[in-house]
């Protein structure tokens, strides 16, 4: 059983820390389901601990904007594939504004498609006023590209709204570049 699991779904604990005691000074969070962890999710934040000079540690929130929450039983399960190699903050914090509210000063790594959605106004109502907002806590996202139907896109693609570029720290492909999903990992699996 993990301990505080119930207070952090409660809402009475912020985050729970598993692999380590103290959260880094300077650190980059990988958010994702990690259903399963793959050489996807490994590339990208070795790739993003290099391109930022910080610590990387995994991030999975047991809410989610797209899917239920996850049962204590689920969030054990996924932990197990990264016991004694990752860090991971467990969190009920769905939203990219909610985790960097949760911790200032990090920086997130992210694929391509992940900031196309953090840029578009159907999950967030005032996307300027939220950017803004990580620039006053110090965030940054280190964005590697992602093949999609289109082709290979990069941070060069993103919509960002003007005088918010720098928010946006490019992973260049001969850095990381991984064209493997979850989803695809997951239909395979079965």
């Amino acid at each position: 059983m993990i301990p505080a699991y119930e207070r952090l779904l409660a809402g009475e604990q912020p985050c729970i820390l598993v692999g380590q005691d103290d959260v880094p000074g300077k650190m980059i969070l990988l958010p994702g389901s990690f259903n399963p962890l793959h050489k996807g999710h490994k590339g990208l934040l070795l790739a993003a601990e290099k391109i930022s000079g910080r610590v990387g540690v995994l991030e999975l929130s047991i809410a989610n904007v797209d899917k239920p929450t996850l049962s204590m039983a689920e969030v054990e399960r996924r932990l197990q594939q990264m016991q004694g190699v990752y860090s991971v903050a467990l969190t009920c914090a769905p939203t990219f504004a909610e985790k960097a509210e949760l911790f200032p000063g990090a920086w997130f790594a992210m694929g391509y498609d992940t900031a196309v959605r953090l840029l578009s106004p159907e999950y967030h109502d005032d996307v300027p006023t939220m950017l803004k907002r990580f620039q006053e806590l110090g965030t940054r996202f280190a964005v590697a590209g992602r093949l999609g139907k289109d082709g290979f896109k990069t941070v060069e693609k993103l919509a960002i709204p003007a005088g918010f570029e720098a928010l946006f720290v490019p992973i260049p492909p001969e850095a990381f570049r991984e064209d493997i999903s979850s989803t695809e990992l997951r239909k395979k699996s079965l």
